[in-house]
């Protein structure tokens, strides 16, 4: 046995020549360098389509399991999935200009076909797209009733196939909504990644929920998946399509996979679908204690700064975004006992004089100044609260907007000013004092710049005003405990 091992020994020793080693190094070598170049392509970043053979590679060989660390969310750990169209992104591509952040965000747009020439090349301010896959071969494909709302659910399973490393967090969101991503982040860090989370808002209006379901995520507005949740469906959202083809809305169908995985939705008021028409800023001067995450359907309401276009008002918007998220839209209230006036800061976007000594709770339910996504329901109309616009002086508001917003490092200060676009046009509130608020032009608001609000936390604020001035000053302050403002 032992001289027979030694025979096979020399026999293979002569065979693996100086010759025949070199050219297994080479073949060896040649291979490495194949493999290396096939995973640069596969994995390149750039803004490409990826072909049914690198989706189906892709799907084999998702992205891997997130390491599950004690360390804070940020906003790497955030992937976004945008659905949009090419027939509408020439008008929508501004709204997600406005709050995507090129080189720190990370996500696609995924469009329905490949852009064309005058959108070529692609600009590095917009999310890189991709094309969403060919319906037609699924087999249940005949019996879909409507194409389009199984392509939007299934943007979820296409993102996730990109295998994005390190994601805690899937937010989807369509083409014309804007996000709030500071806040998404803070928002998100406080739930447990590792676990499955469904989390969104309904509609505000009631008959949208009703016709749907009011234990559903409406799309619009923005949702976020965790990742073992997205990991999970991601095997069984084509099995779920065959069995719900029927439905023709996309946010129902995946509430329907979701549920049958057990998944109900976590709310966050913070997250807008904006089933609304007209006048919102009702709505935004009155936004519950919870961080902003999103707004939709801009191209259905009006501009939400009444001097300024709808994409112009976005931008400004955003201005205060970038400066303090976490205030932006938290409404702060407090009282001018000499004059009898209430103040109600909806911070980085409106100022509201009150000729009245108003009770939060009558203040926190927005004025009625926009109508419902569908007319002639019976009420009731909204979700929450609200008041009617009225023109009784004790009842109707001195409206101001946001102009300007300044960061003083020194001072540990940002100051936003507001100013009266249209005189109210009505007599002084007689009922307490006659004190008119019609010479006041400009509402300064003082707030720290080196303490964010934390969620469903409040500022309280004091008024300086000087009655021959035509500016009134208000200053934030941190609440004393228990502090009752009344």
């Amino acid at each position: 046995m032992s001289s027979q091992t030694s025979l096979n020994l020399s026999t293979i020793q002569q065979t693996l020549s100086p010759l025949s080693l070199g050219t297994l190094y080479k073949s060896l070598a040649i291979s490495s360098l194949v493999l290396f170049l096939f995973y640069t392509f596969l994995f390149n970043p750039l803004n490409y389509q990826p072909s049914d053979l690198l989706s189906t590679i892709k799907h084999k060989c998702p992205s891997s399991t997130p390491i599950i660390t004690n360390s804070p969310t940020n906003i790497s750990h955030i992937v976004f999935g945008i659905v949009g169209s090419m027939n509408t992104w020439k008008y929508k591509k501004t709204y997600i200009e406005a709050w995507w952040r090129p080189n720190i965000t990370r996500g696609y747009l995924f469009l329905d076909r490949a852009p064309t020439p005058e959108f070529q090349p692609w600009p590095s301010t917009s999310p890189p797209f991709r094309v969403n896959e060919n319906l037609n071969k699924l087999k249940v494909y005949p019996k879909i009733v409507r194409p389009v709302q199984v392509r939007i659910v299934r943007t979820i399973m296409e993102t996730f196939r990109q295998g994005d490393e390190d994601v805690r967090w899937y937010v989807m969101a369509d083409d014309d909504t804007v996000l709030f991503v500071d806040n998404l982040v803070e928002v998100l860090a406080q739930y447990n990644h590792s676990k499955y989370y469904y989390i969104g808002s309904n509609s505000e209006c009631a008959k949208s929920n009703f016709d749907f379901s009011f234990d559903m995520a409406f799309g619009g507005a923005g949702y976020a998946l965790s990742y073992p949740l997205v990991q999970a469906l991601a095997t069984k959202l084509d099995d779920c399509v065959e069995r719900y083809p029927h439905m023709s809305v996309s946010d129902f169908m995946l509430h329907s996979c979701l549920a049958d995985l057990g998944v109900s939705l976590t709310q966050e008021k913070g997250f807008h679908q904006i089933d609304l028409h007209n006048d919102i800023s009702g709505l935004l001067s009155a936004h519950p204690q919870s961080p902003l995450l999103s707004l939709h359907h801009i191209d259905t309401i009006n501009p939400i700064f009444p001097t300024m276009n709808r994409s112009e008002s976005i931008n400004h918007l955003m201005k205060a975004a970038k400066v303090d998220q976490s205030r932006l839209l938290q409404q702060t209230i407090c009282y001018h006992r000499p004059g009898n006036w209430s103040f109600s800061i909806s911070w980085g976007y409106s100022a509201y004089i009150y000729e009245n000594i108003l009770p939060q709770s009558i203040l926190w339910r927005p004025l009625e100044t926009f109508r419902p996504w569908m007319r002639n329901v019976r009420p009731p109309l909204y979700m929450f609260n609200t008041r009617w616009p009225s023109n009784n002086p004790c009842e109707a508001p001195h409206v101001f907007f946001r102009d300007s917003i300044e960061y003083y490092t020194q001072q540990n200060q940002i100051v936003t000013t507001y100013i009266r676009t249209s005189m109210r046009g009505l007599s002084a509130c007689s009922f307490t004092g006659n004190h008119s608020a019609d010479a006041i032009t400009k509402i300064q608001v003082f707030s720290p710049a080196t303490t964010p609000m934390e969620a469903g936390g409040r500022d309280c604020c004091e008024i300086l005003y000087t009655a021959t001035k035509n500016v009134t000053k208000v200053k934030y302050r941190p609440c004393e405990k228990d502090e009752v403002i009344a």
